[in-house]
This record gives structure tokens, sequence and C-alpha cells, in this order.
């Protein structure tokens, strides 16, 4: 009887791989290839992170292979796009629901010769919406027990064959997977723009302790001092100097850049927002208007 649930569990988890391989590409970048997910029928997702700076590059699936070029990129969500040069016939499986922890994922990839591999994993944590480091909104924090190489940005599978996401090596080489939500809320603003706008100030910061004799007037035991402004940003526009002590963003505390990242989405573009600061000891409130983040 329990060789027999293994065998079932088996064929299972084959059948899921075997109806996703259309949707697994490989992408020649001129490194080592690197997995991909046939998103639309001309549209690669793969890890931006992965993705060398490229004006084309060769897309192989199912035995054939075809140009493709880049069609956007966002290191906030780790997401990048290529546009193939002729559609191709795939069809995603479902959105699979958040899983629980414990749960068993499947981990697609391409191989060394453009067809698919496999690895089972363990959803190690489940958290909510976050932000990354680079300022990208994720839909819900999924963690996997695995490691990965050269399947990162491959599709990632629920035990029933639904879709989890994309998978990608996060800090320390922790397996994430970058839900199909986050996917599908900024494909068409890439494939629109290129890129995903976000809200800049233009200043370099470091996280600091408010002195103590300071503590009390501004309401903080530390905040961020400005250590370099962009000439001509918006800070710098403002009239932020270098030293000033950054304290709150609309009333709301700033303790690390990401918590400023997060503060300033594509939606804080063109709006005025007021930097509650310390200068030479007194406090001060400047109002700045935020810019889109230039193009790396």
């Amino acid at each position: 009887m329990a060789a027999d649930l293994i065998d079932q569990i088996s064929n299972a988890f084959a059948d899921h791989v075997a109806a996703v391989a259309p949707n697994v590409v490989a992408v020649a970048t001129g490194r080592r290839p690197i997995s991909g997910i046939l998103w639309r029928a001309d549209v690669v997702v793969t890890s931006e992170q992965m993705l060398p700076d490229t004006a084309e590059c060769a897309v192989r699936y199912g035995g054939t292979e075809q140009a493709a070029k880049p069609a956007g990129r966002d290191p906030g969500t780790n997401i990048a796009l290529l546009r193939l040069s002729a559609p191709a016939e795939a069809v995603l499986p479902a959105a699979a629901p958040t899983p629980r922890v414990g749960a068993l994922a499947l981990v697609l990839g391409a191989g060394a010769n453009a067809g698919t591999t496999a690895r089972l994993a363990m959803v190690h944590e489940v958290g909510p919406a976050w932000d990354s480091q680079a300022g990208g909104r994720i839909e819900a924090l999924l963690r996997l027990d695995a490691r990965i190489g050269r399947d990162e940005g491959g599709p990632v599978l629920d035990s029933a064959g639904r879709l989890l996401g994309m998978s990608t090596a996060g800090p320390r080489r922790r397996t994430l997977v970058i839900p199909a939500a986050t996917i599908n809320r900024v494909i068409d603003p890439l494939l629109a723009e290129g890129r995903i706008a976000r809200g800049w100030l233009g200043v370099g910061l470091q996280p600091v302790t408010v002195p103590d004799s300071l503590r009390e007037a501004a309401g903080r035991d530390g905040g961020m001092m400005v250590v370099n402004l962009a000439s001509g940003g918006p800070a710098a526009q403002a009239g932020v100097l270098p030293g000033d002590i950054l304290l709150d963003l609309d009333g709301t505390p700033v303790r690390r850049v990401r918590a400023l990242s997060a503060a300033l989405g594509p939606e804080q573009i063109g709006r005025q927002v007021a930097l509650r600061l310390l200068r030479a000891g007194t406090l001060q409130t400047l109002a700045v208007v935020v810019a889109p983040r230039p193009s790396a």
C-alpha cells in the first residue's frame, strides 16, 4: 500500500512537470544559460539579477530556438521580460493559492540541453507582502528550503500543479518565490515603459543614533544621516544638506533605507512630501517633491 501511494504521488508530480514543460525555456545570454517562463505567447519572464545587459539573446524551448530582445526589467521585483521574435504556444497553469508552511513545491528549470529539470522543495516560510532592498513590492513572502542554480527564473508549482510564481535567489542565497500576482501586476507597465518608475529623493543615507540631549525633541532615538546628495536632485533642490538627520517622511519614522524606499513607491512620484529632520541640533521640516528615480 505504501509503495502504491508513493508511486501515485511520484506519477502525479511527473505529470505536473510534463504539463508545464512547454512553458519552461532556456535563455542563452553569452554566459551560461538561465531559466525562464513563457508567460505569454511572445513574452518570457526571467530573473532580472541573472540576465546580463544584452541587446538580443536566444530562447530555446521544445526543441526550437528563436531570437528574443529585452522588453523591460525591474530590479525592485527581480523581474525581467524578453520579447520573442515570433509567438509560441503555451498556456500557464492556474495560479496557486498561498501555500502553508510545510507544503511541497516543485521547482522547474531548463537543463543544459534545454530540457526541463525539476526538484522537490518544501515551503519553509510564508509571510505577508514585503518590500525588497531595491524598493519593489512583493505580494507575499514565500521561501523554500531548496537551493537553486541555473533553474533560477523558472516556474514554481504547488503539489497540485498550480503556479506559485518564479524562483529566485534572495539574500544569503535563500530561495524565494516571486508570486504570480507580482508578475501579473508589473508585466504590462514593464512592456509599456521598459521599467517601473519609483520615487526618488536623491540622497545617500546612513543610519545614526540621535544624541541623548535631542531625543525628547526629536521623538526618536535614531534616524538616517544624509551623507551625500545628488546634484540637482529633489532633496538638494528642497534645501537638504549633508549632515542633516532625517527623522520622518510625512510623519512616518525613517530608520532604514529599505523603509524609505518602500515609502517612495510609484504612486508617490510628483507628490510633495514633508521631511522632518535635525540640523545642527534644531528640528526643521522641508517640503520635497518626489521625482522618478533616474534610469541606471
